[in-house]
């Protein structure tokens, strides 16, 4: 029989289910953080490629830091430090298509949230209105940023099954390939704080650059 808290833990899991199912209108799909430009110009070919390309982004580049900022808005007190992990995370955007991703994506968020739970939530890049709503919603911080880089990573894996090509059954491989990788990066994040902020995924921020740029475009970066 289900214990008193169980009740507490299904709605946490269905809420996060919700937040980033491929149904909630963020606009997730139409992203390819610079792996558009990465296939374009031959980096990006098979498999193999596209694995190494989306473990380098987890662990050393955006996913990693949206995981800081997350936890890190999540944590905040006062409106003003929320205001802080947003404006740092604004300025850790390596490009404007970059920045564009994470404040579109964050405005479509916390307008369904706002509208369908009742808060507050407004002018928040996403990774920050994402913490701050888990907050607000009382759900659990380290499976926030499970679902999160599990979400980000799906978007990745799709974007690669239409670019690279890859089958479908391939690209699920790749995602069950990063299960452990993305679960790890996401529980050691949210026991850190901004001052662990880095990036060593340069070629990925380059991409994003690139693709501004690029003559013939699917994906919005």
């Amino acid at each position: 029989m289900a214990g008193p808290t169980a009740m507490p833990t299904d709605r946490a899991i269905l809420t996060l289910s919700q937040w980033f199912s491929p149904a909630f209108p963020v606009g997730s799909f139409a992203y390819s953080h610079g792996l558009e430009w990465a296939v374009d110009i031959g980096e990006v070919l098979d498999a193999h490629a596209a694995l190494d390309w989306i473990a380098s982004v987890i662990e050393h580049g955006a996913g990693w830091n949206d995981c800081l900022f997350l936890a890190t808005a999540y944590k905040a007190v006062h409106p003003d430090e929320l205001s802080e992990v947003d404006a740092t995370c604004r300025a850790f955007a390596a490009s404007r298509e970059r920045a564009k991703e994470a404040d579109l994506q964050g405005v479509a968020f916390c307008t369904a949230v706002s509208d369908i739970w009742q808060h507050d939530l407004k002018n928040l890049v996403y990774p920050v209105a994402v913490g701050r709503a888990a907050q607000l919603q009382r759900l659990p911080l380290a499976l926030t940023a499970k679902f999160y880089l599990h979400s980000f990573v799906s978007n990745l894996a799709a974007a690669a099954m239409r670019l690279v090509p890859l089958g479908q059954t391939e690209g699920q491989r790749l995602i069950n390939t990063l299960m452990p990788l993305l679960s790890d990066t996401a529980s050691k994040a949210v026991e850190r704080s901004l001052d662990d902020l880095a990036a060593s995924a340069f070629l990925s921020d380059i991409a994003s650059m690139k693709h501004e740029t690029q003559y013939s475009r699917i994906f919005r970066t």
